[in-house]
């Protein structure tokens, strides 16, 4: 479709190869910034074409993030990206836009800011809701020290929806007199925002009397109390603005609030930025962007373009021929579940197009919920309906359930209250890197009581999971699955019916015992042929279950075999194969027990095949292991 990553990279334009260091932007006349920012666009559309990534997001911040080096210095100063996909141009314009082709790819730039792979990101992040939290302790520590530096959060208006950022919000005023919010609106996060917060803001970039208040109340003091007064100007402003919006949010958090302006009038931006780094006050500077500016295909599908992999640059276009995801099944099949039940509801947090609920949302709107990225609210809301008798579906992504890890222990497991988590991306997530693979779930979830964890091995298998959680109301249900297809099997394929903690014994041995957890099953189909070849006698299980686990198949085949080898997409430490290790502990069996998983560190971007493989979760690596006890 589109010329491979590793071919030879796009050209640069010339004034933005000749940036090596931010402080290049600040040689650039001032005419020529808007010539810097259409080649800063052309990188992107062309580079991000090839790899994927977060090309609407990084096409609105374009004016945002020249104007901030124009008039600020990294890494002196600090700019703290909320999530961070929006950190692109930040790259190119720090030295890294030769580089930029390369972005999500194995050994590449990462498709967010790392505070290891430049002095420039002074904070990392992924998920959303970080930077005025982060940035207020940097302003914090930047006092304590006496030092005279600026510290940016540059949030979008989704971002707002995120009970850290009310947090921070609570805070700042209380903590520092020098602080920048830069609210990036554009009325998207991966999604249309949604709730009362994106409503007002919205209220606030499309009224005309608010955008012009602050000017009109300076003229307002001089008229009726002369110059004398003019000391009691911002209290005659505040008044003056409270008349027409009686709770303006930001300031009574005690932060002055400019704007909106255009967030993509460089010289306008450049002011601003100039004359808010003078105030000994905390501030929010309100700009209004489009996400996708300059690339009509991102213009017209902006949930599309949010992030996504190669396309063709002429008409964005991506390939619609691969075969159906774990996510398209879940959507498919939860509507369908809910036609046939009507206590049946879906909820996401802010992910309708991520876990495919767009199909639930189209068909069934009475009884889907977006609550905006808000996870923590997300399973309360849950919680709540279960105690109705509602059956609620709540999918969120592996990595980002981790925010919710209190409500599920403290309200959904301790009241045994029948939410069914539907775990996205549970497992690697290849280019999106270490803040999102969903590699921690099975640990996080192994110790909470009472709770029911899944994973299936084919997609007929995950269809029936989900049908059996409907149906099952004792508690907590969970089941984590790929962010792509699992095996490709037709939907119409037999599959034996789920019975709770009861795993699938496909072929019996007497030598080797392979248990493959989900995705990972072919693997050990794969490591059970080469075993085979070596005139080994092995048996193969499907464990189904994470929690609870099938002690009785498992004790068997670990009596009768002298090894046993686990295979799980998940971190090794307190993953699946501990409880199988504890397990067979706990009935006093000493049969060894091999694992294949993922080791004990972050791990990096790339594609799963590179990264399997250098990691050691493939079949020769298992047959290794295995050989071993022979």
């Amino acid at each position: 479709m589109t010329t491979s990553a590793s071919s030879e990279p796009p050209a640069l334009g010339p004034l933005l190869s000749a940036i090596r260091t931010p402080e290049d932007v600040k040689t650039i006349a001032e005419a020529d910034l808007v010539k810097l920012a259409a080649e800063v666009r052309h990188s992107l559309i062309t580079s991000l074409s090839r790899t994927g990534g977060h090309l609407g997001p990084n096409l609105g911040v374009v004016e945002l993030t020249i104007a901030l080096h124009r008039v600020f210095s990294t890494p002196k100063d600090n700019f703290v990206f909320d999530v961070a996909h929006q950190g692109y141009v930040h790259k190119m314009l720090t030295g890294r836009a030769p580089d930029i082709h390369t972005i999500r790819t194995y050994k590449g730039l990462n498709g967010f800011l790392l505070r290891s792979e430049s002095d420039h990101d002074s904070y990392g992040a992924g998920h959303a809701g970080t930077a005025l939290s982060a940035a207020l302790g940097m302003a914090a520590a930047r006092d304590l020290a006496k030092e005279d530096s600026h510290v940016v959060a540059v949030a979008g208006d989704a971002a707002f929806t995120c009970g850290p950022t009310l947090e921070a919000l609570n805070n700042i005023a209380e903590t520092t007199k020098k602080f920048i919010v830069v609210l990036n609106d554009n009325e998207w996060s991966i999604d249309k925002n949604v709730g009362a917060i994106a409503r007002y803001f919205n209220a606030l970039q499309t009224h005309a009397t608010y955008a012009s208040v602050r000017n009109s109340a300076a003229d307002f003091v001089e008229r009726i109390a002369g110059k004398a007064v003019r000391k009691l100007a911002h209290k005659v402003e505040e008044g003056a603005k409270n008349l027409l919006f009686p709770n303006v949010l930001f300031e009574k958090f005690g932060l002055r609030y400019f704007g909106p302006i255009d967030g993509h009038d460089l010289p306008l931006l450049v002011r601003t930025f100039e004359h808010l780094k003078t105030l000994n006050e905390p501030v929010v500077l309100h700009i209004i962007t489009e996400k996708g500016r300059g690339y009509q295909p991102a213009l017209d599908n902006p949930g599309k373009f949010h992030g996504l992999g190669a396309y063709k640059i002429e008409d964005g276009s991506t390939d619609l021929s691969a075969t159906p995801t774990c996510s398209d099944i879940f959507g498919r099949t939860v509507t369908d579940m809910a036609k046939a039940d009507e206590q049946i509801v879906a909820i996401t947090a802010a992910m309708p197009g991520g876990t495919k609920l767009e199909i639930f949302k189209k068909e069934l709107p009475q009884r889907y919920y977006d609550v905006g990225i808000a996870e923590e609210h997300a399973a309360l809301f849950a919680c709540g309906m279960a105690t109705k008798g509602i059956k609620p579906f709540l999918a969120i992504y592996s990595t980002f359930m981790q925010r919710a890890y209190d409500m599920i222990i403290h309200d959904m497991a301790l009241q045994h209250l029948p939410v069914r988590l539907c775990m996205d991306r549970g497992g690697l997530s290849g280019d999106d890197g270490p803040t999102h693979h969903g590699l921690f779930d099975i640990g996080y979830l192994r110790p909470v009581p009472g709770i029911v964890h899944m994973q299936p091995a084919s997609e007929p298998e995950f269809v029936a999971m989900l049908k059996w959680m409907a149906n099952y109301e004792a508690g907590p249900s969970a089941i984590r699955y790929p962010r792509g297809p699992i095996n490709g099997t037709s939907l119409d394929a037999p599959v034996a019916p789920i019975e709770l903690g009861k795993a699938i014994v496909e072929a019996e041995g007497t030598d080797v015992a392979l248990i493959g957890l989900g995705t990972l099953f072919e693997m050990a189909k794969e490591t059970k042929a080469l075993l085979e070849a070596k005139g080994l006698s092995v048996a193969l299980i499907n464990p189904r279950f994470i929690k609870p686990l099938d002690g009785a198949v498992f004790e068997r085949f670990a009596r009768q075999c002298k090894v046993v080898c686990t295979f799980e997409d998940h971190v090794l430490h307190n993953g699946f194969g501990c409880g199988v290790i504890e397990l067979l502990h706990d009935a006093g069996v000493t049969t060894p027990v091999e694992r294949i998983g993922w080791p004990d560190e972050f791990v990096e971007h790339g594609k799963p095949d590179i990264l399997m493989k250098l990691h050691g979760l493939t079949a020769e690596a298992a047959v290794e292991k295995v050989m071993r006890h022979f």
